[in-house]
């Protein structure tokens, strides 16, 4: 059964948040839209082409008043010292990433991969009364784009029928 439509499942777990560790929980967002993106893990392919393409869009999301958050099975250090590689990660990565080495807040929602003890490529957006509004997960090998969940945030606020590939500021059908 999915969870759109359900309240979101409390949460919470160590962060790292622009180099340091601190706690973040679901309740830390009350009343706030937000965004959960899960990677498999760091010193990979694709998941440094996700982390970069939701931190460009950093700006964008916050001015729709929206908290972008990432999350994966490893540890802060390890966090730490990846986006520490300028190489991989040119700009820093200002938005939190948790790490979620418990598995907790991935068993949660229902996107770990139990087997690997990795989360699937999975993305979450709950609204402002804690609801989730959307979910979709992809297997390990397939990246997702952050444009597209920017744009389904920005349809889901607007509050109204929105088409395929419809824009903010765009009609609305019917």
């Amino acid at each position: 059964m999915s969870m759109v439509g359900q309240k979101a499942p409390e949460w919470s777990a160590p962060a790292y948040v622009n180099g340091e560790q601190k706690s973040l929980s679901g309740r830390d967002l009350a009343g706030k839209w937000y965004v959960l993106y899960w990677y498999p893990l760091d010193f990979t392919f694709v998941c440094p082409t996700e982390i970069k393409g939701f931190q460009s869009l950093c700006g964008d999301f916050r001015d729709d008043s929206v908290e972008v958050i990432g999350v994966s099975t490893d540890s802060f250090f390890s966090h730490k010292a990846w986006f520490a590689d300028r190489k991989t990660f040119p700009e820093e990565i200002t938005h939190p990433v948790l790490a979620d080495t418990s598995h907790a807040v991935s068993r949660a929602f229902g996107v770990l991969k139990e087997d690997m003890g990795v989360a699937y490529r999975a993305t979450v957006i709950v609204d402002d009364k804690g609801i989730v509004r959307s979910i979709a997960v992809n297997d390990l090998s397939v990246g997702r784009s952050p444009t597209e969940v920017l744009r389904t945030v920005q349809a889901l606020r607007s509050g109204g029928l929105c088409g395929a590939n419809w824009k903010k500021g765009e009609k609305f059908v019917g």
